[in-house]
């Protein structure tokens, strides 16, 4: 038996001031056929778990590329062509093939694209026929359209927000295309939609035994998966949203029942499961009546792994306005600034100017005398088991305060985005990180008390800042909605 694995994965902002082109995806780009990248497949969750079972299972496995970018504005139309079609002439050449498995986003748009995942699934579907299973696995934020579920045999997404569950995900997608292709089950899928816009943690209740509920329900009474997909809100198009998407065994209007059910209570406990968020003074009084630290505030608006720029200074500016001291902050995307602290030197003191760089929703610069603790030409951090390098960074230190400037956009996900930068993250009464939910699992060991920050941003969930023209309406909390 023959697989064919590819992957190509970006979360587009429609209202990001970031451009994205090929470059972006070249951060992480994996050529099998070539050998670029190959010393960082680990790093490419789903993909690398699609060949490791292809592999275990005896099959012959055609690689083409996987390619991630951080999340930004559309791709342009040319560069994101290229890269669709070089995984398109891959599998081609790799013809015949008995299943496809593709790691995806779900949220992807380039110039003259609304789905980029859907115009992918449906040509792969238009080469390797109808009888082949096409296996496509999703993050949690995906907007799944009908071009997805129509040209797909099994499509997924992950379960947990922190995504600590690719993996497991990757091998249930496997183990079913591997029984649809076999004969032994004839998957046939509903996706009902959920007209909401928000962020929700899987980590707190009510939401963490609901999606255990409905784990619990797969592969019992002819169910075979599950997704409770949160939609990702800042891509303004007519099919972007929450849904629901039941996979069963050949009865669709079980699928479709069960999906409506699951979708409307979805629905309803809205409000009680999106993530809390408090605004920059708030959040920093009670960070300061915690009797320990260290309190990790999560300045979610500016989290590049939702296309911000990483380089608001909104949460920095309060803080150095109240004087609080024994702060650190991790990262500001500031390579201009790197460059100045690499110029300068370890131990050096300078006048520097930081953040503030992108756009509108990036603050204003500050001005600081600081001093330069650290450099580091390579400093990295961890996600979900992979590495994720910072590029060249800086640690600064002023007026109390230690902040991390990096040079590679990404969020806040581990510790090591102080410690490789010589901060010990555990000494700090606050600890500042530009990430919406990722830097949970990793930070939550460590934390006396965690808080959700909502201060302006590209991210922000203030959803009337942004002008919408694309987006299906009714949908909540924009409209009033009922189901």
């Amino acid at each position: 038996m023959k697989l064919f694995v590819a992957g190509m994965a970006h979360e587009t902002n429609t209202f990001s001031p970031l451009p994205t082109s090929k470059r972006a995806f070249e951060e992480m780009m994996i050529r099998p056929k070539t050998g670029q990248g190959m010393d960082r497949i680990g790093d490419a969750f789903g993909y690398k778990d699609f060949i490791r079972m292809g592999e275990q299972s005896q099959m012959q496995v055609a690689k083409s590329l996987f390619c991630f970018a951080q999340p930004s504005a559309p791709t342009v139309q040319k560069d994101y062509e290229e890269l669709r079609d070089e995984i398109l002439a891959d599998l081609k050449a790799a013809m015949p093939v008995d299943m496809v498995l593709l790691m995806l986003h779900g949220a992807q748009m380039a110039q003259g694209y609304d789905d980029c995942e859907g115009d992918i699934i449906e040509r792969v579907r238009k080469i390797v026929g109808p009888e082949v299973a096409i296996g496509v696995e999703l993050d949690l934020h995906a907007n799944v359209t009908k071009a997805m579920i129509d040209n797909s045999t099994v499509l997924m997404v992950c379960k947990e927000y922190p995504h600590i569950d690719f993996d497991k995900r990757a091998e249930q997608i496997f183990d079913l295309c591997l029984r649809a292709q076999r004969g032994e089950i004839k998957p046939v899928m509903y996706k009902f939609n959920v007209p909401m816009l928000g962020a929700f943690p899987t980590t707190r209740e009510p939401l963490r035994s609901f999606v255990d509920e409905t784990a619990a329900m797969e592969g019992k009474d002819g169910i075979l998966s599950v997704s409770l997909v949160h939609g990702f809100s800042w891509s303004d198009f007519p099919e972007m949203g929450a849904s629901v998407v039941v996979v069963a065994d050949g009865d669709m209007g079980k699928a479709k029942a069960l999906a409506e059910t699951l979708g409307k209570r979805f629905f309803n406990m809205r409000k009680q499961i999106e993530s809390p968020r408090l605004d920059i003074d708030e959040a920093l009084d009670q960070a300061l009546a915690e009797p320990k630290g260290p309190v990790v505030m999560a300045d979610r608006s500016d989290n590049a792994g939702g296309g911000a720029a990483g380089d608001s200074t909104y949460v920095l500016e309060a803080i150095l306005k109240r004087g609080i001291k024994n702060v650190a902050l991790s990262m500001i995307w500031d390579p201009m600034a790197v460059q100045s602290c690499f110029d300068a030197g370890v131990g050096a003191t300078i006048d520097l100017r930081i953040g503030g760089k992108t756009g509108k929703f990036s603050g204003n610069p500050v001005d600081v005398t600081a001093k330069i603790t650290a450099l580091a030409e390579n400093p990295r951090q961890f996600m979900f088991g992979a590495v994720a390098p910072l590029g060249r960074s800086a640690a600064i230190q002023f007026d109390g305060i230690d902040v991390v400037l990096n040079s590679i956009r990404q969020q806040t996900f581990s510790p090591e985005a102080f410690s490789e930068l010589g901060i010990d993250p555990k000494s700090r009464k606050i600890l500042v990180v530009k990430s919406t939910q990722h830097f949970h699992a990793c930070f939550a060991p460590i934390a006396s008390k965690i808080i959700y920050v909502g201060a302006p941003g590209t991210l922000s969930t203030n959803y009337l800042q942004f002008p919408y023209k694309r987006m299906p309406r009714p949908m909540a909390p924009i409209d009033k909605v009922s189901l």
